[in-house]
């Protein structure tokens, strides 16, 4: 095994420490829901453990499950999500039906976990994760049938949501300061996808980010509150790794898509992104190389405004080095809001 990076291990050290001082102050730990999903054959389960305060005297000794979950948002909110402290190497229990599965969490408290053999039926299900001290609590999870044939594979920041990323000052004040309930959708964006399901209701929708899992729990409240399909999110854990000081981006997006391909053969995907970051590059170079996977692309095009805030030039990224869309054998697309996305994609979907 390679040294771990001097980063991760000051980290490590510090998330250590720090965690033996609160339990030592009573702190105990609290499970944060992430929505999973698989296949007929095998499930993948997310979820983290953060250190929380002991239970004040006024909760009940048995809380209601509307209880743990309004004690999970008060914790999951702006700034507070990227100050917890995680629990490492926790042990957690999963349980699916009647079976019982156990695994550890990470050095950031969080699990990734595939469950292989299961007796769940296509459609959304509740599972249960646990770890000692903690609250049993649901995790929803949707499992995709063998004969469902098409998905979405959304982007987040400029494509549903706009966050004018990665400026830091505004970066840092949307996540840190403002709370779901003031940053604004994309226009339309929420229309084509219930639009689209409206065609293919089995689809299922995976949102794929290179935002931190940290705000995960804020932005599953955005998307339900604006009228977004429920679907999987797949983030990445900012910060230092055993190799550097941040992950890559782009590659946390490519393994992912190239996962999904694997977990999920029969479904082709309908890419939708944005070009103010890398999105046609990296949807490009996937669909290049498993062309049998993908319906087609839409790129949500930013305005020249928007094009300075997300990387100081008023035009994409792709209009600086073209991605060779050309070459492709699927359909690609391009507006500036999802009604003007949806009239073109609705033949290729319908296919």
């Amino acid at each position: 095994m390679p040294r771990p990076h001097a980063a991760a291990v000051l980290e490590d050290a510090y998330n250590e420490r720090k965690g033996r001082v609160l339990r030592s102050r009573g702190w105990t730990t609290r499970v944060v829901p992430l929505t999973g999903y698989g296949s007929v054959s095998q499930l993948r389960v997310f979820g983290r453990v953060i250190m929380t305060r002991g239970r004040p005297e006024d909760e009940p000794e048995e809380p209601t499950y509307a209880a743990r979950l309004r004690a999970v948002e008060l914790e999951t909110r702006g700034w507070k999500a990227f100050f917890a402290t995680p629990a490492v190497d926790e042990p957690v229990t999963v349980r699916v039906d009647e079976r019982i599965v156990t695994t550890r969490t990470d050095r950031g408290g969080y699990i990734d976990l595939t469950v292989r053999g299961h007796s769940l039926t296509p459609g959304w299900h509740q599972i249960y994760v646990g770890s000692p001290g903690a609250e049993t609590i649901d995790v929803p999870l949707l499992v995709v049938g063998s004969t469902v044939t098409h998905g979405i594979i959304s982007d987040i920041d400029d494509t549903v949501l706009s966050t004018s990323l990665p400026r830091p000052m505004i970066a840092a004040w949307n996540t840190f300061m403002r709370s779901e309930g003031a940053r604004r959708p994309v226009p339309g964006m929420a229309t084509m996808y219930r639009e689209l399901l409206a065609q293919h209701p089995e689809a299922p929708v995976i949102y794929l980010s290179t935002g931190a899992w940290n705000t995960a729990p804020q932005l599953t409240r955005f998307l339900r509150r604006n009228g977004f399909p429920a679907g999987p999110m797949l983030m990445t854990d900012w910060g230092p790794t055993n190799t550097g000081w941040f992950r890559s981006g782009q590659d946390h997006k490519h393994a992912q898509l190239h996962r999904l391909a694997r977990e999920l053969p029969q479904v082709k995907w309908l890419l939708v992104g944005d070009d103010g970051q890398h999105d046609p590059k990296i949807y490009t170079e996937f669909t290049s190389r498993r062309p049998d996977r993908v319906r087609g692309i839409a790129i949500r095009e930013l305005s020249p405004s928007e094009q300075v805030l997300s990387h100081v030039i008023p035009v994409a990224n792709d209009d600086l080095v073209p991605a060779p869309t050309d070459e492709l054998e699927v359909p690609v697309v391009r507006a500036s809001d999802g009604y003007g996305l949806l009239r073109q994609v609705r033949t290729l979907w319908g296919s």
